[in-house]
């Protein structure tokens, strides 16, 4: 299936639920990489959609990818972004972060900003072939967050 059957829209209440599983399938994967759950299979999915704005990549009826981000006074902060695991390698996550840029232009920012777990070294190189760079590191729970960031041209 190619990205033209993929469609988006906004998350309501009700799709908690589905994002919460779509999370935790993408996610798990890293789980013995880490050695723990990351922090996102652990997050509270119904207060998140009822405080920040996520879309939903559609296929078949069904959530295959979201991107959860919040509109910062100088950049579009990228909380979540996630695709299923069976929709990987289709170009869903970056469709996901082009929404991003475009939320970021409409709200006047030229600037997305991220973070990942260092030991996510497939989600480090997807970020950096997608135009972000490392701004810095930092150590956390025995790990390494990488704080990335994009610059955009209006």
């Amino acid at each position: 299936m190619t990205n033209n059957a993929i469609r988006f829209r906004p998350a309501a209440p009700a799709d908690a639920a589905a994002i919460r599983d779509i999370v935790r399938s993408a996610y798990a994967r890293w789980v013995p990489v880490i050695g723990r759950e990351p922090l996102p299979m652990r997050a509270d999915y119904d207060k998140a959609v009822a405080e920040h704005p996520f879309d939903l990549a559609i296929e078949e009826g069904r959530v295959v990818g979201m991107i959860e981000t919040m509109l910062a006074d100088d950049h579009l902060w990228i909380e979540n972004v996630c695709v299923a695991p069976e929709a990987q390698g289709r170009g869903i996550g970056r469709l996901l972060l082009d929404r991003a840029e475009d939320k970021a232009r409409d709200g006047g920012r030229n600037e997305l900003r991220l973070l990942t777990n260092g030991a996510f070294e497939a989600n480090v190189f997807l970020y950096k072939r997608h135009g972000y760079t490392i701004d810095r590191e930092e150590p956390f729970m025995g790990g390494t967050t990488v704080y990335m960031s994009k610059k955009l041209t209006r």
